[in-house]
């Protein structure tokens, strides 16, 4: 059996992608159709990973349709081990709605076949063979109580990454409260953990790492001027532990194509350094160029890079080998 680092588990989409002059409360706008791509955020993440050379897994479920072949085609390419995706003939495989204007983006999720996958589709021994366990949010009732279930059945042994986004963080703090707890880091952007928690980035991770996370990881988009920013220059993600916190810059050096699965970019570099074994601080960089990759091309996962396209970058921006 081949040793698997990190196993995946979250929604299987079919992301269908527009960009619009603007995004509308009311009224009419110019569409631009971008086309279909494989989407999730979880499996994007493993998708990058697995284009950086480290060996994956994934836990979710498709419909027996053509997006449900698109999405499994394309890990296979990637190598993902794929043995563990259910196909649910009853129903079709999941889909977004992504409507993109000006670095802003409105999604329309249609769970579909991901709402199919319970209990009996999660198998704790498989996962117990990796040391670390990617989650993000399913949207069928009673899927949160589902995962905080498999928490507490996974060995302590796997580490557990989360990214909640948006649909988990509407629930607050207290019902994630089993999630986060198990999990080593979370991972949100800066609208989910003021949804989350009810405060900004900094003080929100506070919260987070209150109960019972080792590190937080927060997105920052177009990023923020801080005191240690050359000109020019911002930080675009927040790194926070029990030490201390970091401010990571290098993300803004060429202009944004489509920042859709951005985020999900980030949390596979910053992923790829830890099973690395790299500092923080280094996996903050190494996750600001994967991202800046990813939102050069259309799509989640088109620009993401290989390891030695992000080394090169890393050493090339940061003037220092990663």
């Amino acid at each position: 059996m081949v040793k698997i680092d990190i196993i995946g588990l979250g929604a299987l989409n079919a992301d269908r992608l527009y960009h619009v002059e603007r995004l509308l409360d009311d009224g009419e706008a110019v569409v631009e159709d971008r086309g279909v791509f494989p989407g999730g955020s979880a499996a994007n993440t493993i998708y990058g990973l697995a284009k950086l050379g480290i060996a994956t897994a994934f836990i979710g479920a498709v419909g027996n349709d053509d997006e449900g072949r698109m999405i499994l085609g394309d890990f296979e390419k990637a190598a993902v081990d794929t043995s563990r995706i259910r196909i649910k003939r009853e129903v079709r495989t999941g889909a977004t709605l992504c409507l993109s204007a000006a670095g802003k983006r409105a999604i329309y999720v249609m769970p579909g076949a991901n709402d199919m996958l319970t209990s009996d589709d999660l198998n704790p021994a498989f996962i117990d063979q990796a040391d670390w366990l990617h989650v993000s949010s399913l949207a069928g009732g009673g899927q949160l109580q589902m995962l905080a279930s498999l928490f507490k059945q996974v060995s302590a042994g796997v580490r557990i990454s989360l990214s909640p986004g948006a649909l988990f963080a509407a629930k607050g703090p207290e019902e994630l409260k089993p999630l986060i707890s198990r999990s080593f880091i979370v991972f949100l952007n800066r609208s989910e953990i003021r949804t989350l928690t009810g405060q900004d980035f900094s003080r929100g991770a506070g919260i987070i790492l209150e109960l019972g996370c080792r590190v937080v990881v927060v997105t920052l988009g177009k990023g923020i001027k801080t005191s240690g920013a050359g000109r020019g220059n911002s930080a675009a993600c927040y790194i926070r532990d029990a030490e201390g916190e970091y401010f990571i810059e290098g993300g803004n050096k060429s202009k944004a194509i489509d920042t859709t699965g951005a985020g999900d970019a980030l949390a596979a570099g910053f992923l790829f350094g830890l099973i690395k074994g790299k500092t923080l601080l280094e996996c903050g960089r190494l996750g600001v160029i994967a991202a800046r990759f990813c939102i050069g091309e259309t799509g989640a996962r088109l620009g993401l890079p290989g390891a030695a396209e992000l080394s090169r970058a890393y050493s090339e921006t940061f003037k220092e080998n990663p």
